[in-house]
């Protein structure tokens, strides 16, 4: 049975002061039967610093904490891979497909409760866009557009073609899905987020040059929505309680950025009203690569934000330069959104909630974090040197 979803609204309410301690941001919401103390969001970040085979750190762990300690109402752990053969995307990708990485994720939730916040972990199937796995697979074999990313393991250049995968290889896909759930829940994590986006698995799927198969989950777009729509459906049938299920989802693509719905609203309609009807709740819509106003419209400039909001009834988490007032001052007043994901900001401002409540300026992003690599013992050398920190 679906639970009700419930969630505080601020369309209506008077205009405040962006920088002001009312700011809509820092009003409290709730995300089905999670109540947040303001509408702040860490996006998940693929940082490879697990250990070699999968497992979370207390690096980790004390990173994730501080998000909670800096304000953030709910933080989104970065995608853990879902099964051991080919599931993962990059090198010390963490997973939660053992006990030990299961056991490894409780340390990192527990350090996020002791401090206050709430996490959840989203869940991600590379597919073809794999930089580890030697043969991945994919709905079709279609090789991706574009280079593999530079920092995620020793591999580069352009991805292979991927096999195309049977029809046991998708229920694999589905039962490494559920389990990943049930781990999670058991690991202490207060939900998941079902990755369909930037061009990994499930969103290989959604796309139909990717997508090449006949239904049943390829052909029409209700046919390729199904498998994202079947997994949130199992993990709810799965996961005791009220545990929190929802999805990512996005147009552009880590190797396009510039990709849209081919059909625009009709697409997002039948494409949101799937993930709603199997039991998500909430919408992430992902627009990273190019900011809020490029990718979380349609080609012709429709709100798909406000869309998902407005036909599905499901709480939006919206994504995309978000740390600048200003934009979600207004993004949440004019009801496109009920939460704000906030990504490489987040990075260098785990205290942002903070800052807006006390008028104090965000530090701008800056590449150089990544100087010493993505991982997060990279960035704690970065920020070590800029405080003159001996360095070992």
């Amino acid at each position: 049975m679906k639970s009700t979803v419930s969630w505080t609204t601020t369309e209506g309410l008077p205009p405040v002061s962006v920088h002001s301690p009312t700011h809509p941001a820092l009003r409290p919401g709730v995300l089905q039967n999670l109540t947040l103390p303001n509408r702040y969001v860490v996006a998940p970040m693929s940082r490879a610093s697990a250990t070699d085979n999968g497992v979370p750190t207390e690096a980790m762990a004390h990173y994730y904490a501080r998000f909670a300690t800096g304000g953030f109402g709910l933080i989104i752990a970065e995608g853990a891979y879902t099964d051991p053969c080919y599931a993962q995307a990059y090198g010390n990708q963490p997973g939660l497909c053992t006990d030990a990485q299961q056991a490894g994720w409780k340390v990192v939730t527990e350090a996020v409760h002791r401090a206050g916040g709430r996490i959840i972990l989203q869940l991600i199937h590379a597919g073809a866009v794999s930089q580890v796995v030697n043969t991945p697979h994919a709905p079709s074999a279609v090789r991706p557009m574009g280079k593999m990313l530079d920092g995620y393991g020793p591999n580069r250049g352009p991805y292979g073609t991927p096999t195309e995968m049977s029809a046991q290889d998708i229920r694999d896909v589905k039962a490494g899905f559920v389990q990943a759930a049930v781990r999670a829940q058991s690991a202490g994590f207060d939900g998941v987020e079902v990755h369909c986006a930037n061009g990994y698995l499930l969103d290989q799927f959604l796309t139909p040059e990717t997508n090449l198969r006949d239904a049943p989950y390829g052909g029409s777009i209700e046919n390729r929505i199904r498998l994202t729509a079947e997994i949130i459906t199992d993990i709810r049938a799965a996961t005791a309680g009220d545990f929190l299920t929802g999805v990512r989802l996005s147009q552009a693509k880590a190797t396009q950025p510039d990709y849209f719905w081919q059909g625009g609203l009709a697409d997002a309609a039948r494409i949101f009203s799937a993930v709603a009807e199997a039991g998500a709740g909430f919408i992430h819509f992902a627009s990273e690569k190019k900011g809020y106003a490029y990718h979380s419209s349609t080609s012709d400039g429709e709100s798909l934000c406000h869309f998902a909001r407005a036909t599905t009834g499901l709480p939006v988490i919206a994504n995309g330069g978000l740390q600048d007032p200003d934009l979600a001052h207004d993004v949440l007043t004019r009801g496109e959104a009920d939460f704000l994901a906030i990504g490489k900001a987040a990075m260098n401002n785990p205290d942002l909630p903070n800052r807006l409540a006390t008028g104090r300026q965000p530090e701008a992003f800056t590449y150089e974090l990544f100087s010493y690599g993505v991982s997060i013992e990279g960035q704690a050398k970065w920020e070590g040197e800029r405080r003159g920190l001996p360095q070992s």
